[in-house]
Formats: structure tokens, C-alpha cells, sequence
């Protein structure tokens, strides 16, 4: 179907093209708002600045489609193939992406302010400056993922994979982060206080100058982590596992290291719970 007869059919009320063919075509900047376009083709399709509100493109195949600035809210994208797309500044808020291909998928400054990103596979996608506001992204493969300057307050991460993605300096104020796995992550300088991230892996990760002021991180590892002058006033600890963590002038003041174990971690100048200062 071409551009042509396919805006002709929408103006006089067609929605239904489910399984069409649009590929290397142009649609930029043309409404299709609440269009069925489920299992549609958009392979290197033009859709920059196009209106897609509550459309349907459930399995849809829009690898390499051009999405720039589109507007996506509250569409239907579950188990849709956006590999290797740009979605820069796109909006998909309240949208739903599950189980859904980001892979490699240019998504910086895009708001996904409420979201459903859980089981999608976003490694090695750039969601830098992305708005991802109260966005649920539970079991979500964010590996080698650029978050840079992100926004992900009240974010649900719970049994994310974020292996080896940075994060530094993104907002998780308050993210649930239950069981996810942050092994050799970037999050210096990341804001995480009043986070929830109860057996949480973060193995070998850069939390230098991270703010986890109230967080809780109970039941969670630590080995050999870089938490240099990270603030964890009043932060929950206890049974979790420091080994060889880097706490060089970090804050500790009232946290709670109950049973937390520090074995061979580096304490020089760190702020203990009790206010005194490990020389």
C-alpha cells in the first residue's frame, strides 16, 4: 500500500491495516492516530513527526524507522521490533513497549513518563535525558544502555538487568530496584535516596558521589563497589555484603550496618553511623 492510498482510506474512516507493507516509505508529520497497524511493516519507514496516539502497532516491525519527535502516547507497541530505531524526543508516555526490541534503539530525550517497558530489551540503547517518570521496567534487559542524565523517579526496575549501563547522574529518587542486577554499572553521582532496592547485585559498580540518603539496601551486594564519598545517611545496610568496597569519605552517619559485612573495605576518612571518623 502507498502513502497515498493509505491517507486517502484513513481521512474517509479506514483504521484497519493491520499487515500492511510500508517499508522505506514517508510518513512524516501525517496523523494516523488510533489506527489498527498491528504486524505492519515500517522497516526504514519516515515517521518523524508523525501522530500515532493509541494506534495499535502490537508486533509491529519498525527497525530502523525514522521516529523523531512522533507522538506515541498511549500507544500499543507490545512485542514490536524497534531495533536500531530513533525515537529521539519521541513521546511515549503511558505507552506500552513489553517484551518489546530496543536494541540499539536512539531514545535520548524521549518521555516515557509512565511506561510499560517491563520484559523489553533496551542493551546498548541511548536513553539519555529520557524521561522515565514512575516508567515500570521490571525484568527489562538494560544492558550496556546509555541512561545517562536520565529522570527515573519512582521508577520500577525490579529484577532489571542493567549490567555494565550508565547512569551517571540520573535521577532514582525512590525507584523500586528489588533484585536487579547493576554488575560493573556507571551510577556516579546518581540520586537514589529513598530507593528500595532490597537484594539488589551491584557488584563492582561506580557509585562515586551517589546520593543514597534513606535508601534501603538490605540483603544487597556490594563487592569490591566504588562508593567513595557516597552519602548514605540513614540508609539501610544490614546483611549486606561490602567486601572490598571503596568507601573513601563516604557517609555513613545513622545508617544501618547490622550484620552487613566490610571485610578489607577501605574506610579512610568515611563518616561512621556513630558520627566518628574512620582514620
Amino acid at each position: 500500500m502507498d502513502v497515498g492510498t493509505l491517507l486517502k482510506q484513513y481521512a474517509a474512516g479506514e483504521r484497519d491495516f493491520r499487515n500492511s507493507n510500508f517499508q522505506g516509505l514517508s510518513f512524516a508529520g501525517v496523523d494516523l492516530s488510533e489506527a489498527n497497524l498491528r504486524g505492519a511493516n515500517f522497516t526504514q519507514t519516515n515517521l518523524a513527526g508523525a501522530s500515532l496516539q493509541r494506534a495499535n502497532l502490537r508486533e509491529a516491525n519498525l527497525s530502523h524507522a525514522n521516529l523523531q519527535g512522533a507522538n506515541l502516547q498511549e500507544a500499543n507497541l507490545i512485542g514490536s521490533n524497534l531495533s536500531e530505531a530513533n525515537l529521539s524526543e519521541v513521546n511515549l508516555s503511558d505507552a506500552s513497549l513489553r517484551s518489546s526490541n530496543l536494541s540499539g534503539t536512539n531514545l535520548t530525550k524521549a518521555n516515557l513518563t509512565e511506561a510499560i517497558l517491563s520484559e523489553a530489551v533496551l542493551r546498548e540503547a541511548d536513553l539519555s535525558q529520557a524521561k522515565l517518570f514512575e516508567a515500570t521496567l521490571s525484568r527489562t534487559n538494560l544492558s550496556h544502555a546509555l541512561l545517562v542524565g536520565a529522570s527515573l523517579e519512582g521508577a520500577n526496575l525490579t529484577n532489571a538487568i542493567a549490567v555494565g549501563t550508565n547512569l551517571k547522574g540520573a535521577n532514582l529518587v525512590k525507584a523500586l530496584l528489588h533484585g536487579a542486577n547493576f554488575t560493573g554499572a556507571n551510577l556516579s553521582q546518581v540520586d537514589l535516596s529513598r530507593a528500595k532496592a532490597n537484594g539488589t547485585n551491584m557488584t563492582d559498580a561506580i557509585l562515586i558521589g551517589a546520593n543514597l540518603r534513606g535508601a534501603n539496601l538490605s540483603w544487597t551486594t556490594l563487592r569490591g563497589t566504588d562508593l567513595s564519598r557516597t552519602n548514605f545517611y540513614r540508609a539501610k545496610l544490614c546483611w549486606s555484603n561490602l567486601t572490598e568496597a571503596i568507601l573513601v569519605d563516604a557517609v555513613l552517619l545513622d545508617a544501618n550496618l547490622k550484620q552487613a559485612t566490610l571485610r578489607d573495605a577501605d574506610l579512610k576518612g568515611t563518616i561512621m553511623p556513630d558520627g566518628t571518623k574512620h582514620e
